[in-house]
């Protein structure tokens, strides 16, 4: 049996254009494992080296250990590296207004999520009560956004698609301001900075995998659960 080479990296000379040390989205999974299910199409693997690669495609946490899976096949663009990613946000800044600007909780709550449109500037208030921000499938009005996140004796849920960059520098007295989310995004994400004030309340900030990149990759396990 013919096993693809060990995740030890990216080789000198590497045309992947992430840092081999980032962390690799959901998303970037399937994108791999289309080129694998291809290749496999063509005749390039067997059905058995197809689901070597694909348990490897799926325990990948960094660009450096998904590269070298389809080193040896061609990409959609000809290449033998891991295949361009085209982020959704890739094109020009949202051409529809805002949807809303404001986020107010006051013993009750509120939820945006889905397809909306991020203003440049938002600002959340929970009083004893409750809100939550979606980001996964919205879209953003201006490269860069600005959340302003204030909890007291309330909280405040922010989800952000872990492929865009965050920045997280808010302040928790007597409460918590989550900030493990902040970090770099992919070549031309949008960039989140969510800042503000917890007291006695909590502002939870996390990373999550985009929904249409989490039922793919559902979808494909299910589908190599019914072939196997």
């Amino acid at each position: 049996m013919t096993s693809s080479p060990p995740p030890s990296g990216q080789e000198r000379g590497s045309s992947s254009p992430y840092p081999p040390e980032m962390r690799a989205s959901d998303a970037d999974r399937d994108r791999v494992a289309e080129v694998l299910r291809e290749a496999a199409g063509d005749g390039r693997l067997t059905l058995e080296e197809l689901q070597e690669r694909l348990n490897q495609v799926y325990m990948a946490k960094t660009y450096a250990e998904l590269e070298p899976i389809t080193r040896d096949l061609p990409s959609p663009g000809g290449r033998g590296d891991l295949a361009p990613y085209t982020p959704p946000f890739a094109d020009a800044p949202a051409a529809d207004p805002p949807s809303w600007w404001t986020g107010l909780a006051i013993m009750s709550g509120f939820r945006h999520e889905g397809r909306w449109t991020v203003p440049r500037r938002f600002t959340t208030f929970a009083f004893w009560g409750g809100g939550r921000l979606d980001l996964r499938e919205a879209r953003f009005a201006e490269p860069e956004v600005r959340i302003r996140a204030f909890a007291i004796m309330g909280g405040v849920e922010v989800i952000v698609p872990e492929d865009i960059a965050v920045r997280v520098n808010g302040i928790g007295i007597m409460g918590g301001f989550d900030h493990h989310a902040s970090g770099p995004g992919v070549p031309g994400a949008p960039r989140v900075v969510i800042s503000g004030l917890a007291f006695w309340g909590g502002v939870n900030v996390k990373r999550k995998a985009r929904k249409h990149a989490r039922r793919l990759r559902e979808g494909n396990e299910a589908r190599g659960e019914l072939e196997g």
